[in-house]
């Protein structure tokens, strides 16, 4: 990756960036069942876009609108996560990283439950290159499930009692990797999917979620990679699809199994695959960057679709290329027929699901580091400044509302190493409420 790294770059912020294709709603298709489909519970929720529970708020701003706001105990750009009333954020503090935060808030009050901080088994410097508790953790009825860059992975009950923990470089190796570790979990019933794409022998793990146990350990893509393992359902099963430059390859959840690969894509270094039914998933790729075929991107960005079986083997096409959309950090989302991409530069693209015709393209107020989130007939674009864009998801694409999250003459650099302007990283929705996070703090919007 080539890039002139200076003060104002937004290159030296790709790796705390990465983490942050961060929200969407979980169902069926990532293999967790729910007690409350209101929950959010992973990272972009199993790549579904849409709440389905109640619609989301639509009018904030620093005056009005905003129900609490919360300090957290470090800094980070992992996406909270939601289960039964209680939101889980992960964050790390200390000029090498040294102490990491696990923190549990209601939902309704902002009450902090409870904290629980650990040490940084392999610190490393804390600056504006590397991430800062990117990958985004996993939670269900019983409890938590984090994973840190420096491969400390801890469960706590949904009490903040520490069931069980790991460190996965005492264990493996160092890890090592441009701009550090931002692979998120994924998760099923009963596994918790682990992905360490580091520079040599990168690695993918099933841990048991009860006990921590190792159930399989296979080859990871070996390219570089800031997405996240993504379940996606083939059949009557699923594939754990893992998405990194110029590669795709398929694993069975259940065995570690390489089923499949596929390289003819490029610039898919950071969104991850969204998953549609019936084999296909929908991809993002970026442009530039120093990325082999990075100017191609366009051609990478669409849907692809898995056919054929265990016995048989199986192949990987795409059903249709995009023309002229590309995506940036955060991932394309699925809603209302329609795939939405947003670029580098903050343009908003829709083109029609089954067959890729553009039927819009609108810059919005600004380039966004998160993945959107569609609520009833609004697609919700949030952008990296703290302002988020809705729009109305029908025929007109008429922009609903922009909505500030801060003032930004009253915001100094939230970023503890410097790294710049307060940023909006990541947005998680339960019962009509949402919950954005920035690097140090959280905050709720709703009614």
């Amino acid at each position: 990756m080539s890039c002139a790294w200076n003060r104002d770059s937004s290159c030296r912020v790709l790796a705390i960036a990465v983490a942050v294709g961060v929200f969407n709603l979980c169902s069926a298709a990532s293999g967790v069942r729910h007690a409350d489909a209101g929950d959010w519970r992973s990272f972009q929720n199993g790549g579904r876009p849409e709440v389905v529970k109640a619609d989301c708020p639509t009018e904030w701003s620093p005056e009005s609108g905003i129900v609490w706001e919360r300090s957290l105990a470090g800094y980070g750009q992992s996406s909270p996560v939601i289960a039964q009333g209680q939101v889980y954020v992960t964050s790390l503090a200390g000029d090498l990283k040294e102490t990491l935060f696990i923190e549990a808030f209601d939902l309704k009050s902002g009450k902090r439950n409870w904290k629980v901080d650990a040490k940084n088994s392999s610190p490393q410097e804390n600056n504006g290159y590397v991430s800062k508790a990117a990958p985004t953790p996993v939670c269900d009825d019983t409890g938590v499930i984090a994973l840190f860059e420096g491969g400390n992975i801890l469960s706590l009950s949904a009490e903040g009692k520490v069931r069980w923990q790991r460190d996965l470089v005492a264990e493996y190796g160092p890890i090592k990797s441009r701009h550090g570790l931002a692979a998120s979990l994924e998760q099923n019933d009963e596994l918790v999917f682990v992905w360490i794409e580091r520079q040599d022998e990168p690695y993918v793990l099933a841990l048991s979620k009860q006990t921590g146990k190792t159930l399989w350990k296979a080859e990871g893509l070996g390219v570089t990679s800031w997405s996240s393992p993504r379940l996606v359902p083939v059949g009557d099963g699923q594939h754990l699809i893992l998405s990194g430059i110029g590669k795709l390859a398929g694993l069975d959840p259940q065995t570690g199994k390489r089923l499949w690969e596929f390289d003819g894509i490029a610039g898919n270094s950071t969104p991850t695959p969204v998953p549609l039914g019936d084999g296909r998933f929908l991809i993002g790729a970026t442009v530039g960057r120093g990325e082999s075929g990075g100017g191609t991107a366009a051609a990478s960005n669409g849907v692809l679709e898995i056919s054929g079986s265990t016995a048989d083997g199986y192949s990987v096409t795409y059903l249709w290329h995009a023309k002229e959309a590309t995506s940036s950090f955060g991932s394309p989302i699925a809603h209302r027929g329609l795939a939405w991409f947003v670029n580098r530069s903050g343009v908003l693209f829709a083109l029609d699901l089954q067959t890729g015709e553009e039927k819009l393209a609108k810059r919005t107020a600004s380039s966004i580091w998160a993945t959107p989130l569609a609520s009833g007939d609004k697609v919700y674009l949030f952008g990296k400044n703290g302002v988020t864009t809705i729009l109305n998801s029908g025929t007109d694409f008429a922009v609903i509302a922009e909505n500030r999250l801060w003032n930004e003459e009253s915001s100094s650099s939230s970023d503890p190493t410097g790294g710049g302007q307060p940023t909006l990283y990541a947005a998680a929705a339960a019962d009509g409420l949402l919950i954005l996070r920035r690097g140090d703090r959280l905050f709720m919007v709703g009614e």
